[in-house]
């Protein structure tokens, strides 16, 4: 995986720091680089104004002391609060509290009067508590007060692994040192962190190596290398063949995937159809196959077709007994499979009974709604997907503004591409197919899942406000062009 999108726990952070110092760098160094890159990002975007640094008792606030003492340096108007005191402090913290030459205040609202912009060096990413006392008191008192926020590391308040907010109030700007963590990119997290900024403290690239992430924020340096191509001796069939399984009454869900499929590169996208809605589906499809069903064996017929490289069933489907006897086929005959939708909640009285039919390349794609159906909810979203992942040992796509996509052997990646016009009825069909007709060209699951989500909210950022889920599909060969282009 690509090591510039790594996403670290609080734990692996504190790992790095130690081998970083191992590696000879010692921890007030670290802590000194660490409050010049906040310096350093307040000085590029703000002109100077009368600022107050909030200070914990940890290192965190070791980080705000030096980033105060480095703004006093290019003459700023720099108060600085801290929670407990002096005495408290230890090691590399203390070191640097030591250096500044200022007042230290206590930490209560009186120390913010008349501030224009706010330092919050309280907590890191490590809190695994709420905030209580006067460290929430202040910062409720700065967001009433409506003063701009600079987060060191992540906002104070914000569980750095899973995103939970504890008493956070909302940054503008979030400056982290070395990787982002996955609480910057889950909700409400990411939204609390305002733009996040990474800055170098020092920690030695290799160390990443001996941490061996397996979270990562995704991005095309993930997956665009093993994103299909087109090949000059290649035919339709060479492309895949995929198949969706349509529902009537409910039509439009199929024909958006089916398109959606086809769009992303599919050679060939069939829609298998209800004999009764074969109308309905031939007269608003051209390049999509459709064919007819009279009975359940005609579907297994076509799923004998060695030429059909990938399957997608659930979109307008309907709760069924053909959903759940077709979904159970399609597993049957381990072709590459993707399950959404109906697909899935047609098994809300019986998980296990899809789980162990699952003998092939699997994706899943539930919504929250879908998700709780079928999985274990306790934890947060990126345990909980990580855990459905292994349960059924498929690669699951949990839908949402923060989408997770998790493969059974533990791998995972958090998207935060996706923009609120996604939230419009039909746009998780269209991801669905993109994923589809991806997997027909045998692209492997996990980066399949990823791709097409990345690519979902891409198109989606493209088109703009007004858009319509069906709207997408046309929108791909623009986004496709320009990663192929750039893989150049």
């Amino acid at each position: 995986m690509n090591d510039a999108t790594a996403l670290l726990t609080a734990v692996e952070m504190a790992e790095a720091d130690r081998l970083t110092v191992l590696a000879g760098i010692p921890v007030s160094r670290l802590m000194e680089n660490a409050g010049r890159g906040v310096a350093e990002a307040v000085l590029r975007r703000w002109p100077k104004c009368r600022v107050t640094v909030l200070c914990g008792p940890g290192n965190n606030g070791g980080d705000g002391f030096a980033a105060a003492r480095i703004l006093v340096d290019a003459g700023w108007n720099v108060r600085l609060a801290l929670l407990g005191t002096l005495d408290g402090l230890t090691g590399a913290a203390r070191e640097h509290a030591e250096r500044w030459r200022q007042d230290i205040e206590p930490m209560n609202p009186a120390a913010i009067d008349g501030a224009e912009l706010l330092v919050d060096a309280l907590f890191g990413a490590g809190l695994d508590r709420p905030l209580t006392g006067a460290a929430r008191e202040v910062l409720a008192a700065a967001a009433a007060l409506k003063i701009p926020m600079v987060a060191v590391d992540i906002p104070s308040g914000v569980i750095g692994d899973t995103g939970e907010n504890v008493g956070a109030v909302q940054c503008v700007l979030t400056v982290t040192c070395f990787r982002k963590k996955p609480g910057h990119l889950l909700l409400p997290g990411r939204e609390l962190c305002g733009d996040v900024q990474v800055t170098g403290i020092g920690t030695p690239e290799n160390v990443l190596d001996q941490l061996r992430p397996n979270v990562f924020q995704n991005d095309p340096g993930l997956w665009l290398a093993e994103l299909p191509r087109p090949k000059a001796g290649g035919n339709k069939y060479t492309r895949g063949h995929a198949l969706v399984s349509g529902g009537y009454p409910l039509t439009g869900a199929a024909r958006m995937a089916a398109r959606a499929a086809a769009r992303i590169g599919a050679g060939l996208t069939t829609i298998a159809v209800p004999e009764s809605a074969l109308q309905v589906y031939a007269a608003a499809l051209t390049s999509i196959m459709v064919r007819p069903l009279a009975d359940a064996a005609d579907f297994d017929g076509l799923l004998a077709d060695p030429r059909i490289t990938a399957c997608l069933i659930g979109p307008g489907a309907g709760v069924s007994e053909a959903t759940r006897a077709r979904t159970l086929a399609i597993l049957a005959s381990r072709r590459a499979a993707l399950l959404d939708a109906d697909a899935l909640t047609v098994f809300a009285g019986d998980p296990p009974a899809l789980f162990s039919r699952v003998q092939g390349p699997c994706v899943m794609t539930p919504h929250a709604g879908e998700f709780r159906r079928i999985f274990a909810t306790a934890g947060d979203k990126l345990t909980r997907t990580r855990r459905a992942a292994v349960t059924a040992g498929s690669v699951i796509v949990l839908k949402g503004s923060d989408t997770v996509i998790a493969a059974p052997d533990g791998r995972a990646i958090i998207d935060a591409n996706a923009p609120p016009t996604l939230a419009t009825a039909g746009s998780g069909d269209v991801l669905s197919g993109m994923i589809l007709g991806l997997l027909a060209q045998g692209m492997d699951p996990f980066l399949a899942g990823a791709a097409a989500v990345w690519m979902h909210g891409a198109a989606a950022a493209e088109f703009g406000p007004g858009l319509l889920a069906e709207d997408l599909p046309d929108l791909l060969p623009g986004v496709t062009r320009r990663l192929l282009g750039a893989a150049t």
